[in-house]
């Protein structure tokens, strides 16, 4: 009789729903799981440490693809430099990504401003919208158009 977890109790452990580990095993993030004599999955503690390591792993912003590649260097004792490579790349996405946060951050902080300045000064009525909309529609450039020929 084979040896394992049933899903219910994987859940329990994980946290994660039933769907999320079916998931993670068609995406072959799991090894192959045994099953029980009436053919229900059963999963080892690798398999549960494996699940939590994703769970962290998207949590930090790794993809799927990045988690697999990471579960497979995990045995590796070599793989650390690979690792680092890694851990590099996703530190330059996350850096990019606070920037472009910041720019949104600068942008929303200047249009709360100018709503701000508007009430203040009683500038907001039915006939002139608040004065942030027409930063927020896209722009376009009447002078970069040719004209028609009829």
């Amino acid at each position: 009789m084979a040896q394992g977890i049933q899903i219910g109790e994987v859940v329990k452990a994980t946290g994660l729903s039933h769907d999320a580990i079916r998931f993670y095993e068609k995406q072959k993030l799991l090894g192959r799981l045994n099953r029980s004599e009436g053919g229900f999955r059963l999963y080892s503690d690798r398999d549960i440490e494996h699940l939590k390591f994703i769970q962290l792993a998207q949590a930090q912003g790794f993809s799927l693809a990045e988690i697999r590649e990471l579960l497979e260097l995990q045995g590796d004792v070599a793989a650390c430099v690979q690792v680092r490579h890694r851990l590099q790349q996703k530190i330059g996405e996350v850096q990019q990504k606070i920037r472009q946060l910041r720019q949104i951050e600068t942008r929303l902080a200047a249009g709360l401003r100018k709503c701000s300045r508007a009430l203040a000064a009683s500038r907001v009525s039915d006939e002139q919208p608040c004065p942030v909309f027409p930063e927020l529609t896209p722009r376009r450039d009447l002078r970069a158009r040719k004209p028609r020929a009829n």
